[in-house]
């Protein structure tokens, strides 16, 4: 059965965080807050759960566009190949924030995403966010959860977050009204920054 577990972010209460890494930690699903929309994630490392959103999104792992959520930038070089001093420097100003950073996948990457040659990095403004990732040691592959209204294009209210989704997810956390501008995409890929998706982060970053 679903659980949809109360979380507050100026002082994420421990026991809560620990309870969503085990189930984070045991293959689950989980829809959590960040600084922009809510997110649908799981452990980096378990491939049923992959395989588990990939299906509720209705696409192939391969082919997913997935964020990877990390603490910090301490995580980069696990995935990222190496970076210059200016991208390092552009993301210092960025991170954390309502940012997500397309750079070159390295060979560490998980099974399911060898194919891939770029990745999303993502390091939310939001301890909610940041504590699950803490407190599990590797990052939160995630994608952000689209709602049916024609108005609102992302669900902001973590009460209909779970009544739609307890059937398909191990648990929602309740953190509160959720944003519905998602974050801006920038891919740093190339020689120069591309601006894929203009949303919640300022572009004067660049």
């Amino acid at each position: 059965m679903s659980q949809l577990i109360k979380i507050y972010e100026d002082k994420p209460n421990e026991a809560a965080i620990a309870k969503v890494v085990k189930i984070l930690q045991e293959g689950g699903l989980v829809i959590y807050p960040t600084d922009t929309v809510y997110g649908l994630g799981c452990d980096i490392t378990n491939s049923k759960a992959l395989e588990r959103i990939a299906k509720i999104k209705g696409i192939k792992l391969d082919k997913a566009n997935f964020s990877f959520v990390c603490y910090d930038l301490s995580n980069l070089s696990d995935y990222v190949k190496q970076i210059d001093t200016a991208t390092f420097k552009l993301l210092k100003r960025a991170l954390p924030g309502p940012y997500t950073f397309i750079l070159p996948g390295n060979n560490n990457l998980p099974k399911e995403f060898k194919k891939k040659t770029t990745v999303g990095i993502r390091v939310p403004d939001n301890n909610i966010a940041r504590c699950l990732v803490e407190k599990l040691g590797n990052p939160i592959v995630s994608t952000s959860i689209h709602d049916d209204d024609e108005v609102l294009e992302y669900s902001t209210d973590p009460e209909l977050i779970y009544e739609k989704w307890q059937n398909l997810v191990d648990a929602v956390i309740d953190g509160g009204y959720g944003d519905n501008l998602a974050s801006t995409i920038i891919d740093l890929s190339g020689y120069e920054p591309v601006v894929v998706r203009e949303g919640k982060g300022s572009l004067e970053i660049l």
